[in-house]
């Protein structure tokens, strides 16, 4: 068996491919205001490389790529046809705790989304959350503290 392991390494091919980038979905925000710039800026992603699918949103100024593909190339993509283009920075609004603050609200974006802000979402109190659970019925120790 000695010998046969040691000839079995000479002849184990080992891949130098790069590996396959992970399926993944881009949503960018684009100012689109007629056929012909909805038409260019879907032909100039859907030549790209891994790209599965393209849904262009004139409405929402949306679009979104599906794909084998980096989001910064895409972004770069649609940048070079001439268009403004940001990633898409807004969220449901049923997912942020204080969506009327202000850089938040955002009156243009798409019904039912505010901005993505860290200012949305609580702050989480340390100190505040230990107090809690140190007289909890799920604690126990909690009456020898007492």
């Amino acid at each position: 068996m000695g010998a046969l392991d040691y000839l079995s390494n000479f002849c184990i091919v080992t891949s130098t491919r790069s590996k396959r980038k992970p399926m993944q979905t881009v949503e960018i925000k684009v100012k689109m205001d007629c056929d012909g710039c909805e038409r260019r800026v879907k032909n100039a992603v859907t030549s790209m490389k891994g790209v599965k699918s393209v849904e262009v949103n004139r409405k929402q100024s949306r679009v979104t790529v599906s794909g084998y593909v980096e989001p910064i190339k895409v972004l770069k993509r649609i940048k070079r046809t001439g268009k403004a283009a940001e990633f898409w920075p807004y969220i449901p609004q049923h997912l942020v705790h204080y969506p009327y603050i202000s850089g938040v609200y955002d009156k243009r974006a798409p019904a039912g989304h505010v901005r993505n802000s860290v200012q949305a979402f609580p702050a989480s109190n340390a100190a505040e959350e230990n107090m809690v659970t140190l007289f909890s019925d799920d604690n126990v120790n909690a009456c020898s503290i007492m």
